[in-house]
Order: structure tokens, then C-alpha cells, then sequence
């Protein structure tokens, strides 16, 4: 049995002569397990009785803050291409030799600015050639005048027959159908004369010249394009499931002004003005499930042009008293979202949450978590579900511009 530290398990305080007789009766080998068993324990006793207690780790601080409610807009965001608020392809109505380009390549047009110009002797010549023909036909006309004059008194009288009058008659007649023949004939080639100058039907900004002096060109042949760039469009499709979130949203919320839209550039940066939604495609693509939505924003500086990437961005939607939390204080677990919540006596409870859009520095919270909860922010790697901690509120952050809720669940229509 053991005693006070020191004394070895199964020593007792005997005399000499009772060792002996013990000695004697175990003998010698049994004696010496025991004495080594005995030391064992001594030192065991000895180095238990010298460690010293070791101490508890600290209670972990942790920064938090509580669970709110706010209304979070939704904004979505598509990629779009910028294109001319009207595009017009110039053609020439005429076939001919092309003799001369007017405009600067690249400039800015005006409507009815004269661009390019056709070799105009043939459609001359034949200008001269419908007039000679009208000439002839308003000739007979008078002659068939002259007798149908001449032949209508003597009818009356019987110096002629009946028939040579009628004659006369339709010969007038027909003498007239001739001469607006002719008279058509030459309003034509003065339209062909006229399109050997090719003017812009539009205000806009003229592409580089595809054709070249003295090509032969004709009605098929895209001599250049002019688009239309103040205001430009941004064409971007949306999927129908997108389609149907945001129509709901309208048809929920009559009084909401329209949406505006904003375009990031291809730099990142986003463009100063903002623009609206003009048109909503007429068809769902069977073949993509989208549906293409036109924006339209001001360009009067010109720094927009047609072909350029952009992504579209607006409002959407809005998430009335939605559950919010800072981004910092989820943790991801492949794809699993959980917070470390606060409870009673200030012990942890690591919980598994539903995640909604993010907004600015906050996270909306579709499921696990009610308003007024305390969530760990800072800290988080060091409790786990049981922990005790000491809780502190987590300082205010310093304000921010206004937030964007991004989702990719709904878009908008046009108009």
C-alpha cells in the first residue's frame, strides 16, 4: 500500500529481525523481483509527485456582430456587344464604274452628304435618249390631235366616215399612252443619272470604305456602312428563366420606375451613362432557350462604337427585409456555407445556412439564420461547435458606397 510520497509501495516500517525472517523464508531471488519492483515504483511515485500541473488554455476572444434585416436591390448582369442604333449598308441602285470616294473614311456623316459617285456618261446618254423618244411621241400625239379636230365636223356633215373618225380617236389615245411612256421612260433615266451620286441616309459615323476607285460595282455591292452612334445599343440575350423572374417582378411591383442599365467596359471601367431598356425580342430562341434584349445609352462623345464587348448591368429585383451578415462570416466547406453563432452562457454552435445573393460586403441569408443573432467575424478558425468563448461586438465599418446585389437568377424585359 502506498503511502506519503517517498515511501515505496509495500514497504512497512518492521525491524531487522523481521527482514530477516522474511529473507529467509522468500528467498534470495524472490527478494530481488521485489526489490526491483519496488524501486520501479519509487521512481514512478517520485517523478508523479515532482511534474507540475499543467495549466488550462485561455478562453478564445471573438469579434461579432449581430444578424440584421435590410432591403437588398438585385442587380443582374449579362454580357452584351454594342451596335449601331441604326445601321445603313450603302449600295449603289446602279451598275457602274465607281469614279470617285467623297468622305474621310471613319467621319462623321450628315444625311444626304454626298459619299460616293458612279461614272455618269451612260446614265446620261440615256437621259438624252428617253428625251428624243418622248419628243417623237409627243409629236404624234399632236398630229392625232390635229385630226381628230379635223375629222370631228366633217363627220357631222358625212364628208368622212364614222370609222376614219374612230380611227383618229384611238390613234389619239394612243399617241397619249405613248408620249407617258416616254414621259416615264425619261423620269427613269434621270433616277439612274441622279443615283450615280451616292448619298448617306442617315446622320452617323461612315465605315472604311470597302470598295475602291474604278471597281465595277452594282446593287449588290456594300460600298461602305454608316451607322447611327448617338444614342447606341447594347444587344445581350437573356435566358427565359431569367425572363420569367423579372416579368413577375413588374407585374408585382406596377409602380416601379424602369429599370436603368450600366455598362462595364471591356477595362473594367464603367461607362459614365447610364442607359435604359428599349426592346424585348419577340421570340424565345428554341435552339438556346434566350431571348436578346436591346439597351440603349447616350454617346454623344463617341467613345462607344459598334463591335464592342460590355457587360450590362441593373436592377432587377429587390429582396424586401432580407437576412444579411458580412461575407467574412461564412466559412466554405465545399460549397456547404456555415456560421458560428453565438448561444446561450456565449458557447459556439457552428451552423449550416442557405446563401442568397451577395451585397457589397454583406451576404443575404435565405435559410439558418433569424434577426438578432450574434455571428462570429473574427475568430472564426479558432471555435468549433461547444466552444466557450468571450464575445466582443465587432467595431462598426466605415461607410461605403451603395452596394450591388448580384444574381444571375432574373433580367430585364425592354419596354
Amino acid at each position: 500500500m502506498v503511502g506519503r510520497c517517498g515511501d515505496a509501495p509495500g514497504a512497512d516500517r518492521t525491524t531487522g529481525g523481521d527482514e530477516e525472517a522474511r529473507v529467509t523464508h522468500w528467498g534470495r531471488g524472490e527478494l530481488r523481483g521485489t526489490l526491483i519492483a519496488a524501486a520501479s515504483a519509487l521512481l514512478v511515485l517520485g517523478a508523479a509527485c515532482g511534474r507540475p500541473e499543467l495549466p488550462k488554455p485561455p478562453t478564445p476572444e471573438v469579434l461579432t456582430v449581430p444578424v440584421r434585416t435590410e432591403n437588398v436591390p438585385i442587380y443582374g448582369e449579362w454580357v452584351g456587344t454594342t451596335a449601331g442604333f441604326v445601321n445603313a449598308q450603302i449600295r449603289p441602285k446602279v451598275e457602274g464604274y465607281l469614279l470617285k470616294q467623297v468622305y474621310r473614311n471613319g467621319a462623321v456623316v450628315q444625311k444626304d452628304e454626298l459619299m460616293f459617285e458612279i461614272d455618269p456618261r451612260q446614265f446620261q446618254a440615256q437621259v438624252e435618249s428617253a428625251r428624243g423618244d418622248l419628243g417623237r411621241a409627243e409629236a404624234a400625239l399632236g398630229r392625232s390631235k390635229q385630226n381628230v379636230a379635223r375629222y370631228t365636223p366633217l363627220a357631222a356633215r358625212g364628208a368622212v366616215s364614222q370609222k376614219e373618225l374612230d380611227d383618229a380617236i384611238q390613234s389619239e389615245r394612243a399617241n397619249q399612252a405613248s408620249v407617258e411612256s416616254a414621259q416615264a421612260s425619261l423620269d427613269q433615266a434621270k433616277l439612274n443619272l441622279g443615283w450615280t451620286k451616292i448619298h448617306s441616309p442617315i446622320d452617323g459615323v461612315a465605315g472604311i470604305a470597302v470598295a475602291q476607285i474604278g471597281d465595277l460595282v452594282g446593287p449588290t455591292t456594300v460600298l461602305t456602312t454608316v451607322s447611327t452612334i448617338d444614342p447606341i445599343k447594347v444587344d445581350f440575350p437573356i435566358s427565359e428563366q431569367q425572363y420569367l423572374v423579372f416579368r413577375r417582378s413588374q407585374l408585382r411591383d406596377t409602380r416601379r420606375s424602369p429599370a436603368k442599365a450600366e455598362l462595364i467596359l471591356a477595362d473594367g471601367t464603367v461607362y459614365p451613362e447610364k442607359g435604359s431598356f428599349y426592346a424585348l425580342g419577340r421570340e424565345v430562341n428554341p435552339e438556346t432557350g434566350t431571348i436578346l434584349v436591346e439597351a440603349r445609352f447616350p454617346n454623344s462623345k463617341g467613345l462607344l462604337r459598334p463591335g464592342q464587348y460590355g457587360r450590362v448591368r441593373a436592377q432587377i429585383d429587390e429582396h424586401e427585409n432580407a437576412t444579411v451578415v458580412p461575407q467574412r462570416a461564412l466559412k466554405d466547406l465545399q460549397g456547404t456555407f456555415q456560421v458560428a453563432v453565438v448561444g446561450k452562457d456565449d458557447v459556439i454552435e457552428m451552423r449550416t445556412v442557405e446563401v442568397g445573393p451577395t451585397y457589397g460586403s454583406l451576404w443575404v441569408i435565405d435559410k439558418g439564420l433569424a434577426p438578432g443573432e450574434s455571428v462570429v467575424v473574427e475568430g472564426l478558425q479558432d471555435v468549433k461547435t461547444g466552444t466557450k468563448v468571450i464575445a466582443k461586438p465587432a467595431p462598426s465599418p466605415t461607410p461605403a458606397p451603395s452596394p450591388v446585389a448580384t444574381s444571375t437568377s432574373a433580367a430585364p424585359t425592354g419596354s
